[in-house]
C-alpha cells in the first residue's frame, strides 16, 4: 500500500466545517487526576501518519520511538496508576527497531507501518512472547506468530508486547470481572481507575486510550473489541469474520471470532485493517471474502463522506442511563449537519438470536480449543484439563468468580449435534438477514448507529460487571462489521457512537465513522482519575 495518508488527511481536511460542538457533560467533582497526567511525553496522540512522516524524515527512528514506549509502560502501567494493560513486553523489542531503523536508511521499507510499535492482545501468537489468553495454565506456552501478525510485520510494524485481557476472552465464568486474569491481574480504566475497562480486549483499549502504544489490536466475539473501545475513549473497528484471518488465535467461536485494530483515530484504524486483512489458507472463512485481497481502506478517509448518506438511528435500552439521550441527540445533529439523512429504526429480531448464540458458543468453544491446542501443541490438550487445572489452583484462578461458563460447554456434544447446527443458523439468519439487513434493504441505509454501551461502571469484586446494556451484539452474531468512534464524555467517562453496516461493508463504515470523527473530534485523553481503590482480592 503507497503511504497516502498524510495527503489524504490534509486534502479531506480542506473546507470540512466543523458542526456541533462536541458534547461533554459536568466532570465529577470528587475525582481527583493523577500527578502523572500532567508528566509530558513527547508522542502523546501522534498518529501513524505524523510518526512516518517524521521518520521519513529523519527527525525520528524506531529505537527512540519503541524506547520512549517502553519508558511510559514502566511509568504508567507497571508503577504511576498501574494500568495493568500490558502483560509482558517484546524482549527483542529495541533490537528489532534497530534493524527496522537500518531498512530505513537503506531504503528498504517492508510497509506502510515500518518502525510503528503496536501491542497485541494475549490470545494472539507473537513470537518470542507467551501466548495464554491471561490463564496461568499457558504461562510459558510460546507459539510462533499468527497470521496477521506474520502480515503486520510485514507492513513493517514492530511488535512491542502484548496486552492484558479478561481471561480466556470473558468466556470463563458468568459472573467474571472484565480486564481482570490470574496472569495479569486488573486492568484499569484511565479515566477513572476504579472503573471497569469492559472487555475482554481490555488491555489493548487502555494501552491505546494512555499512549502506551500508538496502536494496538483485540479480538472480539461479542463486543470485546467495541465495548472496550468505548469505555476507554478510542477507535474500535471489528471487522466482518472473514476478512482478518484467525489462524493463531485462541478461539471461542469461528462463527463469530475476529481480529480487529483499536487505535486514537479511525484514520489509525484504516492503516492497521489494510495491512491485517487477507486470505490465509488455513482459515476457510477468509475464502468467502468478494473482490480484492488487498484493499486500501485509507482511501475512504472522507471527511465529506455522510453527505447523502442515510443513516437508521437505533434507540433502545440505553436511553434510559444516564447522559446517553443528549449524546445520541448531539450524534444526530451533526450527522444531519454534515448532509446525512437520519431515520429512526427498529431491529424486527431484536433480541431474538440471544438464545441460539448460546448454544453456538459453547459447541464451538469446546471444540475449537481442542483443535487450537493440538495444532500448536499447547501444555494443556483439552477443555477439560483447562477446567481441572483451574480448580487443582484454585487459589489463583478462582479466588474471585468460578468458571461455569467452562463447566458448561464441556458438557456439550459435537458440532454434528443437530442442536448446534440448528442453532447456527437461526442465530445467523435473525442476526443478518432478517435484522441487520433487513432494516437497510427496507429502508435504503448505508448503515446503522446507536450508542455502543453505557459509559463505565464501578469494578466491584465478588459481584460481577453491572453491565450497561450494548448496541453491537446483532453485528457480532451476524459476523458483520462495526465500528465504534469516541461520541462524548458523561461525568468525565467516554461514550462511543457505534456505526453497523453489511457484511464487507468496512470501506463505508471507515467513511462514514471518519466524517463523523472530523466534526466533533470528541476523543480526549485520560488523566488517571481516581475515586475508588479497588480491593478484595482484585490487584490496585
Amino acid at each position: 500500500m503507497r503511504l497516502t495518508l498524510t495527503s489524504l488527511m490534509l486534502v479531506a481536511l480542506a473546507g470540512c466545517s466543523p458542526g456541533p460542538a462536541p458534547l461533554h457533560a459536568r466532570e465529577s467533582p470528587t475525582a481527583a487526576s493523577s500527578p502523572v497526567a500532567t508528566l509530558p511525553f513527547a508522542y502523546a496522540e501522534a498518529d501513524i501518519a505524523d510518526l512516518q512522516s517524521r521518520m521519513a524524515s529523519g527527525e525520528l527512528d524506531s529505537v527512540t520511538l519503541t524506547r520512549a514506549y517502553l519508558d511510559r509502560i514502566a511509568r504508567l502501567d507497571r508503577a504511576g496508576p498501574r494500568l495493568r494493560a500490558v502483560i509482558e513486553l517484546n524482549p527483542d523489542a529495541l533490537r528489532e527497531a534497530a534493524q527496522l531503523d537500518a531498512e530505513r536508511r537503506q531504503g528498504q521499507l517492508r510497509g506502510p507501518l515500518h518502525g510503528i510499535p503496536l501491542l497485541l492482545k494475549d490470545n494472539i501468537g507473537a513470537s518470542p512472547m507467551s501466548t495464554t489468553a491471561g490463564s496461568l495454565a499457558l504461562e510459558g506456552f510460546r507459539p510462533d506468530d499468527a497470521f496477521l501478525v506474520q502480515r503486520l510485520r510485514a507492513a513493517g510494524a514492530l511488535i512491542l508486547g502484548k496486552t492484558n485481557l479478561s481471561e480466556w476472552a470473558n468466556f470463563r465464568s458468568s459472573r467474571s470481572i472484565s480486564g481482570w486474569s490470574a496472569r495479569g491481574g486488573q486492568t484499569r480504566n484511565p479515566y477513572r481507575l476504579g472503573h471497569t475497562p469492559c472487555g475482554s480486549s481490555s488491555g489493548s483499549a487502555v494501552a491505546v486510550s494512555a499512549n502506551l502504544a500508538v496502536a494496538t489490536i483485540g479480538t472480539e466475539t461479542d463486543g470485546s473489541i467495541v465495548c472496550p473501545a468505548a469505555v476507554n475513549g478510542v477507535v474500535g473497528l471489528k471487522p466482518t469474520v472473514g476478512l482478518v484471518s484467525r489462524e493463531g488465535i485462541i478461539p471461542i467461536s469461528f462463527s463469530q471470532d475476529t481480529a480487529g485494530p483499536m487505535t486514537r483515530s479511525v484514520a489509525d484504524a484504516a492503516a492497521l485493517l489494510t495491512a491485517m486483512a487477507g486470505r490465509d489458507e488455513a482459515d476457510p472463512a477468509t475464502a468467502t471474502m468478494p473482490g480484492r485481497a488487498v484493499y486500501d481502506y485509507t482511501s475512504r478517509l472522507n471527511a465529506d463522506g455522510l453527505r447523502g448518506a442515510r443513516i437508521g438511528v437505533l434507540y433502545g435500552d440505553l436511553m434510559q442511563k444516564p447522559g446517553i439521550a443528549p449524546a445520541l441527540q448531539h450524534a444526530v445533529a451533526v450527522l444531519r449537519d454534515a448532509g446525512a439523512t437520519v431515520v429512526p429504526v427498529q431491529l424486527p429480531t431484536q433480541g431474538q438470536w440471544q438464545d441460539a448464540e448460546r448454544i453456538v458458543l459453547m459447541h464451538e468453544f469446546k471444540a475449537g480449543l481442542q483443535r487450537y491446542f493440538t495444532t500448536y501443541r499447547a501444555p494443556v490438550r483439552s477443555l477439560d484439563d483447562v477446567i481441572a487445572w483451574n480448580r487443582q489452583h484454585a487459589g489463583r484462578e478462582l479466588a474471585l468468580f468460578d468458571q461455569d461458563l467452562m463447566d458448561t460447554a464441556a458438557t456439550m456434544g459435537g458440532l454434528g449435534s443437530p442442536e448446534y447446527i440448528r442453532a447456527r443458523s437461526d442465530a445467523r439468519r435473525l442476526a443478518g438477514p432478517e435484522g441487520i439487513d433487513a432494516v437497510l434493504r427496507e429502508q435504503k441505509l448505508d448503515a446503522l448507529v446507536a450508542p455502543t454501551t453505557g459509559v463505565a461502571w464501578p469494578i466491584r469484586p465478588g459481584r460481577g460487571d453491572d453491565f450497561p446494556g450494548e448496541s453491537y451484539s446483532a453485528a457480532a452474531v451476524a459476523g458483520y462489521p462495526s465500528l465504534t468512534v469516541p461520541m462524548a464524555h458523561v461525568d468525565g467517562l467516554p461514550l462511543g457512537l457505534l456505526f453497523m453496516g453489511t457484511a464487507w461493508s468496512e470501506p463505508r463504515l471507515i467513511e462514514l465513522g471518519y466524517a463523523y470523527e472530523q466534526r466533533t473530534r470528541a476523543r480526549r485523553p485520560p488523566r488517571f482519575q481516581t475515586d475508588t481503590l479497588l480491593t478484595n482480592g482484585v490487584a490496585p
